[in-house]
């Protein structure tokens, strides 16, 4: 069941937010509610994160960006199973 809102916002801030629902073919209320179902997303998102076990917690960023290359992983594929 839908409820009403009222938010109390500068004018500037409800004009630019029109004018930026208006741009993406939307309301200021669909805005609105995208937004709040991203907060409840990115809660449910975080409480599965604690979810994972502290072993694989501890493993998590251990190896940095650059140390990963595709190039290398498919060498030692090959390397392991086709030599």
């Amino acid at each position: 069941m839908k409820n009403k809102l009222t938010l109390r916002l500068e004018k500037d801030l409800i004009k630019e937010a029109k004018k930026y629902a208006n741009e993406k073919g939307t309301s200021v209320s669909q805005l609105v509610a995208d937004y709040f179902a991203m907060i409840k997303s990115q809660k449910s998102t975080s409480k599965r994160e604690k979810k994972i076990s502290p072993i694989s917690s501890s493993l998590s960023g251990i190896l940095k960006k650059s140390d990963l290359n595709e190039d290398d992983y498919k060498t030692h594929l090959e390397e392991k199973y086709l030599k």
